[in-house]
């Protein structure tokens, strides 16, 4: 058991933290909507109706769309771009490990099988296989985001005694897309920070920092 905790305690710790704050937002984002409701005459809902209301499945799709379309660009563009002096870059005038072309490395015993193995296709899916992950995530976060928003948007309509909404009308309401640019915009900024800050600031043990003792121009770890 020390053993498993060793070798996986950033994913346990990090899945940790995730159910607990999922938690959190379904306990305060229940209590939240429900004081809407009765502020308009409706019942509460339960747990389970509460976890299948477009209020929950909106805001949490919402995030979620955000933070999978910040990690699909960062390793897209993290693979062609360079920041001098940045610890989040490939090294600038070096040799860089990542560009290793796998087809040179089929006989490499404890390699991958698909690259040991794998037909051309599959071992060039695989060596875009991060990104492409990534990408379908976000697509089917931005799916929910949508399907949720719309029950809630047409929820609203129908107390104001409005008709409902399509799937294509809600998608192209600026409310929609509102609400995805201002999680957008925060995602790239902190990236953005990432990749700055770390020219200059250092944390001493951490993989996405430089050595502490680095100069400021050494690209990459």
């Amino acid at each position: 058991m020390k053993k498993i905790l060793r070798e996986n305690g950033l994913s346990i710790v990090l899945a940790l933290l995730f159910v607990l704050t999922l938690a959190g937002q379904v306990v305060s984002g229940r209590l939240a909507h429900n004081e809407e409701r009765r502020e308009h005459s409706e019942p509460p809902l339960a747990l389970g109706e509460y976890l299948r209301s477009g209020h929950f499945v909106e805001a949490t799709a919402e995030n979620w769309e955000s933070e999978f379309l910040q990690m699909f660009l960062y390793v897209l563009l993290t693979a062609w771009l360079y920041q001098k002096g940045s610890s989040e870059s490939r090294k600038l005038d070096a040799e860089n490990p990542q560009d290793r072309d796998p087809r040179e490395h089929r006989r490499r015993p404890n390699a991958p099988k698909v690259v040991r193995k794998g037909s051309d296709l599959a071992l060039k899916l695989y060596e875009n296989s991060l990104s492409i992950a990534f990408l379908l995530l976000f697509l089917v976060s931005l799916w929910m985001h949508a399907r949720g928003g719309l029950v809630e948007h047409n929820e609203e309509l129908r107390a104001h005694g409005e008709p409902p909404v399509s799937l294509g009308e809600f998608a192209t309401d600026p409310e929609f897309w509102f609400q995805s640019m201002q999680n957008w915009q925060s995602e790239f900024l902190s990236l953005l920070a990432m990749v700055v800050l770390s020219i200059w600031l250092r944390q001493r043990h951490s993989p996405e920092s430089k050595p502490v003792d680095a100069p400021h121009a050494e690209t990459g770890t």
